[in-house]
C-alpha cells in the first residue's frame, strides 16, 4: 500500500510501553507524529528519541501527540524509555506489519552486509486520521525542529 498525503493513514494495533495495544484510531481528533526508527540504544535512534522529547511539550500545546515505533520488544523499549526519560509511548512492531504498510520496511545494505529494517521515517497524521506530510530516509539532525515547524504552520 502506497502512503499518499491526504489520503487515511493506515490504521495498526500494536504493543505499546504502557502496556495497552494501541491504535492510531485512537487518536482521532488529534495530529500524531508517527516516527519509525530502526533500533533502540542505537546512537542516532537515540539522538532523534531525545529530540523528541526535548520538544515534546511544544508538540502538546499543538494538540499533537507522538509515537515512535520500531521492531524491537517491549522490553527493550522499555529500558530505552527509562534510560532516556522518554515522555511518550514507543510501539513495538516486531513483525514489522506496520512498518510494510507504510512502507518504510527496506532492503538495506550496511558494510556490504544486505538486510531488511526500517528506513527512519516520520509521519504527520492529522486529526481527521489523514496523512499530512511524511519524511523518508531522514536525516536526525534539525528534523523534529521540521516536524514541529510543519505542525505549527499547517495544522
Amino acid at each position: 500500500m502506497a502512503i499518499e498525503i491526504g489520503k487515511m493513514a493506515p490504521d495498526f494495533a500494536l504493543e505499546a510501553t504502557n502496556g495497552e495495544t494501541v491504535r492510531l484510531s485512537d487518536f482521532k481528533g488529534k495530529n500524531v507524529v508517527l516516527y519509525f526508527y530502526p533500533k533502540d540504544m542505537t546512537p542516532g535512534c537515540t539522538t532523534e528519541a531525545c529530540d523528541f522529547r526535548d520538544q515534546h511539550e511544544q508538540f502538546g500545546e499543538m494538540g499533537a501527540v507522538i509515537l515512535g515505533i520500531s521492531p524491537d520488544p517491549i522490553e527493550r523499549h522499555k529500558k530505552f524509555m527509562e534510560k532516556y526519560g522518554l515522555p511518550f509511548l514507543l510501539l513495538s512492531d516486531e513483525d514489522h506489519k506496520a512498518a510494510e504498510e507504510y512502507d518504510v520496511w527496506k532492503l538495506k545494505n550496511n558494510f556490504g552486509k544486505e538486510y531488511m529494517g526500517i528506513e527512519r521515517s516520520t509521519f504527520v497524521i492529522d486529526k481527521e486520521g489523514k496523512v499530512a506530510k511524511e519524511w523518508r530516509k531522514v536525516k536526525v539532525k534539525g528534523h523534529v525542529e521540521e516536524a514541529l515547524n510543519f505542525i505549527k504552520e499547517n495544522l
